[in-house]
């Protein structure tokens, strides 16, 4: 087996050409998720507030697939720097099964569930009608986000990332085409408001995945998919769930997080709410950035710890968090500069207006230190420390956020809920960067009392 170029490329040239392509699906993920609400919120402001208070399930299908898929990218990455093909395939398919498993919670949530959750949140009955509408069909077809999100992670740690943008653009450009004609009703269609986002949506999602399978089949020659030659061993299964679990809780956190500030919003007025939804949407362009810049931190580290290649550990894991840092910045320049224009765009109503203006520059000042925190979760992630990444994530979207948000809404109004963001994110970043300090130095002290490698380009 040739050598994988994790281990021999320079640092900073194979953080960006494996971020590079993941960087620009995810933002191209993102766009289709704006394009979605921009069209909704011409459809009426209820449609976006039902479109929004819908995040935080649609946010743990997303939470799932990426889970398991980072679970499997540690553990795969892992044995790919051992050279150990069987357990690297054993990998691959033990996690597509446990997709299937999850899958099933979320069809039965989509059948069951839907209206009970809108109901808590919201008395108002047709943004509950058009929320049921929307979220059944985003559950009851979420294996298309699931398996997308897994496929691609699985390309991810082969190294195999511009696959991935391939599927996150066809993926986009059909929910893009489709969405305003089953929202308005073109070409004979009839208009379906809110279940129309929702079907141009995962009609999207199941291509994505479609391709996603036919690329790992026959691009993807680091990994074999052969499920006749599975035998299923827990520890396969306790492997991918060590990190994937945590990581799945913790981008739950984000569920959390929406509905607990949801409800603290209802308390002022619906409008606030969408409001929140229209920032969440924009906020999405910066932190998939993020994101996707440290989805290649994973596979990088995982793999470097399997060949005991310690300096290049520390030094993509500075250079991460140098470009997360600049994403951020990059993002609270914009939200100064132009929330005007950024807000005017989701067709809002005078009060939505103001109010909108307001929290954009507000929100926009937590974004540097919001991406240094999710660099330190992805880091610590690759370490396999996912209990470490989940209470990092915790305290900036739970913990330390909702009673700041609750305290500080009370004292200064809706704007208090908006400066407790930047607060929250201020406490935890210097909290997670003594955190990584401490848990680098114990792994890399370890790697050093071993045999290591023969030294390697740096």
């Amino acid at each position: 087996m040739n050598e994988n170029k994790m281990g021999i490329m320079p640092v900073n040239k194979l953080l960006r050409t494996m971020a590079a392509p993941m960087v620009l699906s995810m933002l191209i993920g993102a766009l289709y998720n704006v394009v979605d609400s921009l069209f909704v919120s011409h459809y009426g402001e209820n449609a976006l507030s039902a479109v929004s208070l819908a995040f935080p399930i649609q946010n743990v299908i997303i939470a799932t697939g990426t889970g398991i898929g980072v679970g499997i990218n540690a553990l795969l990455s892992r044995y790919l720097g051992e050279k150990k093909q069987k357990k690297v395939d054993q990998t691959a398919m033990h996690g597509l099964i446990l997709g299937a498993g999850f899958y099933v919670l979320i069809l039965l949530f989509g059948i069951f569930c839907v209206r009970s959750f809108y109901v808590v949140q919201t008395s108002d009955r047709e943004i509950v009608s058009m929320g049921v509408d929307y979220l059944t069909v985003i559950c009851v077809f979420g294996f298309g986000q699931m398996f997308q999100l897994i496929f691609e992670k699985i390309l991810q740690s082969t190294g195999r990332t511009s696959y991935t943008m391939v599927m996150q653009i066809v993926g986009a450009v059909i929910n893009i085409i489709l969405d305003p004609i089953f929202i308005f009703g073109y070409f004979g269609l009839p208009a379906m408001g809110t279940r129309g986002a929702a079907i141009a949506t995962v009609a999207g999602q199941i291509i994505a995945m479609l391709l996603g399978l036919y690329f790992n089949l026959t691009k993807n020659t680091d990994v074999q998919f052969d499920f006749k030659c599975i035998k299923l061993e827990s520890y396969y299964f306790k492997g991918i769930c060590t990190v994937g679990i945590p990581t799945i809780i913790m981008q739950s956190m984000s569920s959390v997080m929406c509905f607990g500030i949801n409800k603290l919003l209802l308390d002022f007025s619906t409008t606030s709410t969408a409001v929140f939804g229209a920032y969440f949407k924009l906020q999405t362009f910066v932190y998939m950035a993020v994101f996707g810049l440290n989805n290649a931190l994973i596979p990088i580290v995982a793999f470097n710890i399997g060949a005991k290649h310690a300096e290049r550990i520390k030094k993509v894991i500075r250079l991460s968090g140098a470009y997360s840092a600049l994403i951020g910045l990059f993002g609270l320049i914009i939200m100064e500069m132009l929330p005007i224009q950024l807000i005017s765009a989701f067709a809002p109503s005078e009060e939505m207006f103001l109010l909108g203006v307001t929290a954009l520059c507000i929100l926009g000042l937590s974004f540097v230190f919001g991406g240094i925190s999710v660099m330190t979760c992805y880091a610590l992630q690759g370490f396999s420390r996912g209990i470490a990444s989940l209470l990092i994530s915790a305290l900036r979207q739970v913990i330390i956020l909702l009673p700041l948000a609750s305290i500080m809404g009370r004292m200064m109004g809706i704007n208090g809920i908006w400066w407790s963001f930047l607060t929250s994110e201020t406490v935890t970043v210097a909290f997670a960067i003594i955190y990584l300090g401490i848990a680098e130095k114990k792994e890399l002290s370890f790697l050093a009392s071993m045999p290591l490698e023969q030294s390697i380009a740096k």
